[in-house]
């Protein structure tokens, strides 16, 4: 059983940066996809970043690439998101999701998570 706990959301002012953490537990790194989503209030869930085994492969949704860095410590089993730049329209609830897969290529697309954490907020000021 995989368990997320996401923290390092908050409200900062547009043009600044914060960074999420996501502790993860209960897996191997063996075909495992983790990565960040993110719901706007109103909106629906949109994937942002995924990383595969262990940090080898790295996904973004277009939009956010270049501001947005998804990375992996695999010494303390820890998911991150830096995010620069932000801008209003970054205010949402930020998701850890992960699932279990064998295609790396399966990583690439928002669709069949399985284990997810509870969100943290992030709030963009203008």
């Amino acid at each position: 059983q995989v368990q997320l706990v996401e923290s390092g959301g908050g409200a900062v002012q547009a043009g600044g940066s914060l960074r999420l953490s996501c502790a993860a537990s209960g897996y191997t790194y063996s075909g495992l996809c983790i990565g960040w989503f993110r719901q706007a209030p109103g909106e629906e869930r949109d994937w942002v970043a995924t990383i595969y085994g262990g940090g080898s492969t790295t996904y973004y949704a277009d939009p956010l690439k270049g501001r947005f860095t998804i990375s992996q410590d695999n010494a303390k089993n820890t998911l991150y998101l830096q995010m620069n730049s932000l801008k209003p329209e970054d205010t949402a609830m930020y998701y850890c999701a992960a699932k279990l897969t064998l295609r790396g290529s399966a990583c690439a697309v928002g669709s069949g998570f399985t284990y997810w954490g509870q969100g943290t907020q992030v709030t963009v000021s203008s």
